[in-house]
C-alpha cells in the first residue's frame, strides 16, 4: 500500500476516536440502548439466580452485556472507556476495508473532483455507529474482519471463523446471512480453482445447515422470509420504529420500489431533522448518483474480476436489505441498521466504474502503442530508401 494511504488510516484513527467521544455525547443526552448495554439496565434481560459472567452468554443482547461484564462491572471502567473500546474494533473493520480498496481496485474515480478512495472511508455514518459500545460496532468490525479473511482464505480461514462468530452471536439472521452469501460468492467466483470452490462451498453449505435451525430458534421464528425476518427486525427496533417519532416515515402507504428507495438512499436534505442526517444526507446522495452508473457500467469481465471481499459483502447486502427495507419505518434506525452492510454497495458500485475506466485506459494505451509503432516502422523505411536522384 503506497504511503500516502497509510498516512490516511492515521488520520482515520484520531478521526474515529474523535466519534467515541461524540457518540458518548450523543447517547448520554439524547438516549439509547449503548448505556444500558454498558451500565447492565437492560430491562429486558432477566438473570435468574446467582448472576456471574457466564449468565450473560448467549446470542443478540446477552452476548453484548456478556462483552462488557468485565470491563463494565468488574473493571469498572467508565462509559467513555467502553465507548473507545469498542470503537477501536470499528477502526479495526474500517481498516481492513480500506486496505482492501487500496490492494484491489483498479483505479480511482472523482465525483466534482473529490477522489473517492479514500473521502469515503470519512463519511460520518461509517464512524459514528461504530464508536460506541453495541451491536453495530461488533457487527461491523466481525464483517469486515471476515471478508477480510475470506479474501485470503488459504492463509486467514482461522479468522474467518471468529469473525463470523461475534457476527453470529451479536445479530444470529446477520451472520447466518453472510456466511450464506460468501458461499454463492464463492461459487460465481472464477479466482478460486474449480476443486478448492467446492472444498469451500461444501464447507459453507454444511456451516449453513447446521446454523439454521440455531438462528431459527434464537430468532423465535419458523422459517426463513422476508415476512418474518422483516416482522422480526420491527420488533427488535421497539417504540423508534414508528412514524411518530421525529424521522418516522408511513412505510405502510409505501410501495416496494419506494421502500427499496426510502432504506437505501434516505434521509435526504428534506428528509433531515438533527445535524447526523443532514451530514448523512450527502452521503445518500452519493449513494444514489453512484447507483445510476450500475446498468452502463454492469459487465460480465467487472464482475469476474470483482474481489472476493465485495462480491461476498453484496450478496449478504441484498438480503438484509430485502428484510429490514419492509419493516424499518424510523429514518434514524434505517441509518443504523444499514452502516453494517452499505458499505459495500458503495463498493460495488465504485469497482464497475473503476474498472471500465481501467479498462478504458488500457485501450487508449494499446492505441497509443500502436501509433508509436507505426510511426517508428515509416521512420525505419524513410530511412533505408534510397535518396531520389534527380
Amino acid at each position: 500500500m503506497p504511503p500516502k494511504y497509510e498516512l490516511h488510516l492515521n488520520y482515520l484513527l484520531f478521526y474515529h476516536l474523535f466519534f467515541s467521544f461524540f457518540f458518548t455525547y450523543y447517547i448520554l443526552n439524547f438516549g439509547g440502548d449503548s448505556q444500558g448495554y454498558w451500565r447492565f439496565t437492560m430491562q429486558q434481560v432477566m438473570i435468574r439466580g446467582e448472576v456471574t459472567w457466564y449468565s450473560y452468554f448467549g446470542d443478540g443482547t446477552t452476548f453484548i452485556l456478556w462483552l462488557c461484564y468485565i470491563p463494565s462491572q468488574i473493571m469498572g471502567l467508565s462509559y467513555l472507556t467502553g465507548n473507545i473500546l469498542f470503537g477501536f474494533l470499528g477502526f479495526i473493520g474500517i481498516r481492513y476495508i480500506f486496505v482492501m480498496v487500496a490492494d484491489y481496485f483498479p483505479s480511482n474515480h472523482s465525483v466534482l473532483n473529490v477522489p473517492l478512495f479514500p473521502t469515503i472511508f470519512y463519511f460520518l455514518n461509517l464512524h459514528f455507529w461504530s464508536a460506541g459500545v453495541g451491536k453495530d460496532s461488533i457487527c461491523f468490525w466481525g464483517i469486515a474482519w471476515f471478508l477480510f479473511a475470506l479474501q485470503q482464505y488459504k492463509s486467514r480461514w482461522w479468522q474467518a471463523v471468529f469473525a463470523l462468530f461475534f457476527v453470529y452471536m451479536a445479530r444470529p439472521h446477520v451472520g447466518f446471512a453472510l456466511l450464506a452469501g460468501s458461499g454463492i460468492a464463492i461459487l460465481l467466483g472464477s479466482e478460486i480453482k474449480p476443486t478448492v470452490k467446492l472444498l469451500l462451498s461444501s464447507a459453507i453449505l454444511g456451516g449453513v445447515v447446521y446454523l439454521s435451525s440455531s438462528t431459527l430458534e434464537a430468532l423465535r421464528i419458523e422459517e426463513f422470509s422476508f415476512e418474518t425476518l422483516g416482522e422480526l427486525a420491527g420488533q427488535k427496533v421497539g417504540y423508534l420504529n414508528n412514524s411518530s417519532v421525529g424521522s418516522g416515515v408511513n412505510l405502510a402507504s409505501y410501495s416496494w420500489p419506494m421502500k427499496l428507495f426510502t432504506y437505501m438512499f434516505r434521509p435526504l436534505f428534506i428528509d433531515a431533522h438533527n445535524i447526523v442526517s443532514f451530514f448523512s444526507s450527502f452521503e445518500n446522495l452519493l449513494y444514489l448518483w453512484l447507483s445510476l452508473f450500475i446498468y452502463r457500467n454492469w459487465t460480465p469481465e467487472a464482475i469476474r474480476d470483482m474481489p472476493l471481499f465485495i462480491k461476498a459483502g453484496m450478496i449478504t447486502f441484498i438480503p438484509v436489505t430485502l428484510a429490514f427495507m419492509n419493516s424499518l419505518s424510523n429514518l434514524g434506525i434505517v441509518m443504523r441498521m444499514k452502516n453494517m452492510t452499505m458499505i459495500y454497495f458503495l463498493l460495488f458500485c465504485f469497482f464497475l466504474i473503476a474498472y471500465n475506466k481501467h479498462l478504458r485506459m488500457l485501450k487508449v494505451q494499446e492505441k497509443m502503442k500502436y501509433f508509436q509503432r507505426r510511426e517508428e516502422i515509416i521512420k525505419k523505411k524513410t530511412a533505408t530508401q534510397p535518396p531520389v536522384s534527380p
